[in-house]
């Protein structure tokens, strides 16, 4: 049904049992798991008398998210192991979502399996889940795990 299965991971969005399930759905057709980590290229703004202490140069928060991508991702594919073949993409996006979607396109996905904050009544309104705005925007199938 699935050949290559789009998994966003972060350090909390996505648990161990999650990305079991993820790896039981690809085991049924020997599908692909392609792993993504979204970073905000915007350097966060720190307002405060230390701020020259706590400010970041573009270049060094570069360095510093790509580190921090690269040991998600490990932490993710050391869960899947070495029986299903898996592909790792770390996207720079503003906005989580669409950097989910750039993501299954440039992985060819033919699904998305993504957890959800489950956000409900007023947080809902103001806080939209990152899986709520995949499903609308999506052109692939949204596989929500919970």
């Amino acid at each position: 049904m699935f050949k290559n299965l789009l998994v966003p991971v972060s350090g909390e969005s996505i648990t161990k049992a999650e990305l079991k399930k993820a790896i039981q759905l690809a085991k049924l057709d020997s599908a692909k798991i392609s792993l993504v980590y979204v970073t905000d290229p915007v350097v966060p703004y720190s307002s405060s008398e230390v701020q020259s202490a706590l400010a970041l140069s573009s270049k060094e928060y570069k360095k510093v998210s790509a580190e921090f991508a690269k040991r998600v991702l490990a932490k993710a594919k050391a869960v899947i192991g070495t029986e299903i073949e898996v592909g790792e993409f770390h996207i720079y996006h503003p906005n989580i979502a669409d950097g989910i979607l750039e993501a299954a396109k440039k992985a060819k996905a033919d699904v998305i399996v993504m957890a959800s904050h489950k956000r409900t009544g007023i947080r809902g309104i103001f806080l939209r889940s990152e899986a709520q705005e995949v499903i609308l925007h999506s052109k692939i199938p949204v596989l929500v795990l919970g």
